[in-house]
């Protein structure tokens, strides 16, 4: 989009907060253009700066609250205001549990699914933590003009912001990263630098597990013959609670954080997380959700949306890991899992081994090809979960569940938005019973939901 930036205005203004956007910033209007400014609450009266001119929008920069809103709370101490994961943490936690219920309400407004505004949302189920609950911090390091930072870019830049402290991570993750940093420095191990476009290390990645303690190391590093690497690798695994120790190599032409190579250096190759009395391998790129407390609560919701019956066959459809076939496999016949990548099949089909689990399998391929075939080797498809990307469905794959029609279906959200425009092509067939947003990462306007919904008896 084309941006405005004659004539741009550097004066202050005075903007009346009318509501919160769908990431976290305060809307109001100026001269009847709607203005973004992050960090302003409804109800609030404040004095903010224009940054940006769009066509049919402003962006603004909060200098100062005029009137302030009874939701505020006090930020966190010590960290920097700038840095992503704690868009929300000035508004109460029980205002955002409202703004969450909200988003999907807004959704559903905006899309029409069918008898759109006859479904129940449910009010948002809080966290049993609002602080400390990420098992997993992933922070950039970086040693310039004679310091070393350790944490994340402010948005939008390569500004990066040091953080001593981040009040949604783990203690010991935390504790982790400020410990590798240290013996970093110790060793003189190369940092990598962006503008020399030097080898060295990128970025620590550390991950807890909440049931065992385990922690698992990867460090992220541009080139593979990184000076002294080994022995820091060593000294990591004497820090407490480290099992292991990886290398993944990526660089700089890469836009993911990840490389494709991933090197055991010491140590096990998996830590072990629990969820509902079920065990699961973690390898270093597993996916596994960032707050293991409340995932039991949001893996509870949707087994119980899916009301399974001994006799019936669900299809785990994007199973990862196979975590929520797994759990699901003491309530049904049968569990087959589909999913597209070879390693997560791998992880998940390792899983069914490590729980003894004797009817669930893993196909891997994609879901909107696998799944008529099942359904024309005459396998029963009585019920189907799903649990896509931020992008939601695709359009081949609701045509699939709108021709083999399972019984029930449920779908686990992590975006409002896609999941109402998905529910305009499912609900031609199913009605919406409930939806339940799960507050999966407090302080934060990142949200999550389960959908139950059942065939329409005319289809």
């Amino acid at each position: 989009m084309t941006k405005f930036t004659k004539n741009k205005i550097t004066k202050d203004i005075i903007v009346t907060i009318k509501r919160l956007g769908i990431n976290g910033e305060g809307i109001g209007y100026y001269k009847k253009k709607i203005i973004f400014i992050p960090g302003a609450l409804p109800d609030e009266v404040v004095v903010a700066k224009i940054t940006n001119r769009f066509p049919h929008y402003l962006e603004g920069q909060l200098v100062r609250i005029k009137e302030k809103s009874p939701n505020r709370v006090a930020f966190p101490k010590g960290v920097d205001s700038r840095v992503g994961g704690l868009e929300l943490a000035h508004l109460s936690y029980q205002k955002q549990l409202e703004f969450k219920k909200n988003l999907m309400i807004e959704s559903l407004n905006k899309f029409h699914p069918r008898n759109y505004q006859k479904i129940k949302v449910k009010n948002t189920l809080p966290a049993p933590d609002e602080w400390n609950y990420r098992n997993k911090a992933q922070y950039q390091i970086e040693f310039f003009k004679g310091k070393s930072k350790l944490g994340m870019y402010a948005p939008n830049s390569r500004d990066l912001i040091d953080l001593p402290e981040m009040p949604t991570q783990s203690k010991a993750s935390q504790k982790t990263e400020r410990e590798i940093k240290k013996l970093i420095t110790k060793f003189r191990v190369p940092v990598a630098n962006y503008r020399r476009k030097s080898d060295g290390i990128k970025t620590i990645v550390v991950r807890e597990s909440f049931s065992t303690k385990e922690i698992q190391v990867t460090l992220i590093t541009i080139g593979k013959q990184i000076k002294n690497l080994i022995p820091l690798a060593k000294e990591i695994m004497n820090l407490p609670n480290v099992v292991s120790v990886f290398q993944n190599e990526t660089q700089w032409n890469n836009p993911q954080v990840w490389g494709n190579k991933t090197t055991k250096l010491f140590g096990k190759n998996e830590i072990t997380e629990e969820i509902l009395g079920k065990k699961f391998k973690l390898s270093p790129r597993a996916f596994f959700q960032l707050n293991p407390k409340q995932t039991t609560n949001l893996y509870s919701t949707a087994l119980k949306y899916l009301d399974l019956t001994p006799d019936q066959v669900l299809i785990d459809a994007y199973s990862g890991v196979g975590t929520l076939g797994i759990l699901a496999s003491d309530r049904a016949h049968q569990v087959i899992g589909i999913e597209s990548i070879p390693e997560a099949v791998a992880d998940a089909q390792h899983n069914t081994d490590l729980n003894h689990i004797k009817n669930a399998e893993y196909i891997q391929g994609n879901v909107e090809k696998i799944l008529p075939e099942l359904k024309n080797q005459g396998v029963p498809i009585d019920a189907v979960i799903v649990d896509p990307p931020r992008t939601g469905l695709n359009k081949k794959l609701i045509k699939t569940l709108l021709e083999v029609k399972p019984e029930t279906f449920v779908y686990i959200s992590c975006n409002p938005s896609t999941l109402a425009k998905d529910l305009i092509l499912l609900s031609e067939a199913y009605d919406v019973r409930v939806i339940k947003p799960v507050d999966m990462m407090p302080q934060t306007p990142r949200w999550e939901g389960v959908a139950k919904l059942i065939l329409r008896k005319d289809r």
